[in-house]
């Protein structure tokens, strides 16, 4: 029998799918400014790069994966305009497809769901704003890597300890009431027939299936954006923007009936859209968990719904609050009794208004975990100790129940 051998499909970048270009750019789009040691430093939170930027990062996505045939980059290196270039004008070709298919656009090319934020030049560069179905698709691939370090169970509804009639059926039942759907249990309705003779039945009995009864969530994700998310060696803010886009596509896909919405929070707070989170940036701010808590809260209460949380992500104590005066107080030098009893009031509140906080928490300092401990105590949320590196695994600290659980 004739032997056959099989050779990977050498496609051209015209074949390239605009997922794959988008998936070629996810580290350009989810960068934080820790690549560039400027940013790092002295960061910009409002900075965006321009139209010339995404073409460089598509080139050197290409390049890093041998993408780019031998010819055109000799062609590309000794041509007198690159605009004339197969190369350029394959990248050009790409930027193209992305807009077409939604994950792209340019400013006021949709007057009725302008796109939030997005890249922003100097005066006469051009720039390009990201959308929301190019966030779900970031969000997407995030969540298979999450997923894909958490184990296999696949992701259900939340459940209650309430009964009602569904689909997943208990094996209960229950008499019938005006409202309920006609989701009989023939064997039970057919015995008081039998009894009482189809004339003489009434609604009392009619027997229905109980179902496990499931209920929506509405979740606040409030993402620490101060200094120190990328200040410390090492880039902490991409993998919690990482996170949100996961929770995000996850709410979306499997829990349609949820609600999420997203803070940014550091000298202040604010809410940001699903659009304009992959870009969002660090800024020279301190941590006014307070400010973040407060925003979520009122938040929660515009989502309604009975279940509700929130989720911090933070790499750092509270070092800042907002006096009544409206003034930012600012400390950064160990915990600050005044910043902490007003942002433990905070939590107060929140475990008031049935509000658990669940932390993800990106550094190990001993005044976080001692912050941490105590917000958990006081709302009965659950801290997550992981690494930037690998936010997929961590160590679940229980603190309500002094339990601790590797993942």
């Amino acid at each position: 029998m004739k032997a056959v051998r099989y050779t990977r499909y050498e496609g051209g970048l015209e074949d390239l799918s605009p997922e794959e270009i988008l998936s070629l750019l996810e580290d350009f789009l989810l960068d934080s400014g820790f690549s560039d040691p400027f940013q790092r430093y002295d960061p910009d939170p409002s900075r965006a790069p321009t139209l010339e930027d995404l073409y460089d990062a598509l080139l050197q996505a290409l390049l890093q994966n041998e993408l780019v045939p031998e010819d055109w980059l000799r062609e590309a290196r000794f041509a007198d305009r690159k605009e004339e270039t197969r190369l350029y004008q394959a990248i050009q070709g790409m930027i193209q497809k992305l807009m077409e298919a939604g994950y792209l656009r340019l400013p006021g090319q949709d007057p009725t769901d302008p796109a939030q934020g997005g890249y922003r030049g100097e005066a006469g560069e051009a720039r390009l704003e990201l959308t929301e179905k190019a966030s779900d698709f970031l969000g997407l691939k995030s969540l298979r890597e999450l997923l894909g370090a958490l184990g296999r169970n696949a992701p259900g509804l939340h459940p209650t300890p309430h009964h009602a009639p569904g689909v997943e059926k208990t094996g209960e039942t229950k008499a019938w009431e005006w409202g309920d759907p006609l989701e009989l249990n023939a064997p039970e309705t057919l015995k008081k027939a039998a009894a009482k003779g189809l004339e003489n039945l009434d609604q009392g009995d009619l027997v229905i299936d109980l179902a496990e009864y499931t209920a929506s969530m509405s979740t606040v994700v409030l993402l620490d954006c101060s200094h120190s998310m990328i200040l410390y060696g090492e880039d902490r803010f991409t993998p919690a923007k990482k996170v949100a886009l996961a929770l995000a596509h996850l709410i979306r896909t499997q829990f349609p009936g949820d609600r999420v919405r997203f803070v940014l929070f550091h000298d202040t707070a604010e809410e940001i859209p699903l659009a304009r989170l992959p870009l969002a940036q660090v800024g020279p701010y301190h941590t006014n968990t307070k400010a973040g808590l407060e925003l979520a809260r009122t938040l929660l209460k515009k989502m309604g719904g009975e279940m509700k949380q929130i989720i911090l992500i933070t790499d750092g104590k509270p070092s800042a609050i907002t006096l009544p005066s409206g003034e930012v107080y600012k400390n950064a030098w160990g915990l600050d009794p005044l910043i902490l009893a007003e942002t433990l009031k905070e939590a107060t509140l929140a475990r008031r208004e049935g509000i658990p906080i669940h932390t993800f928490m990106l550094a190990r300092e001993p005044e976080l975990l001692a912050f941490v401990k105590k917000l958990s105590q006081i709302t009965r949320g659950k801290a997550y100790l992981t690494h930037p590196g690998n936010i997929g695994r961590y160590l679940l600290l229980d603190f309500l129940n002094k339990k601790v659980r590797r993942n």
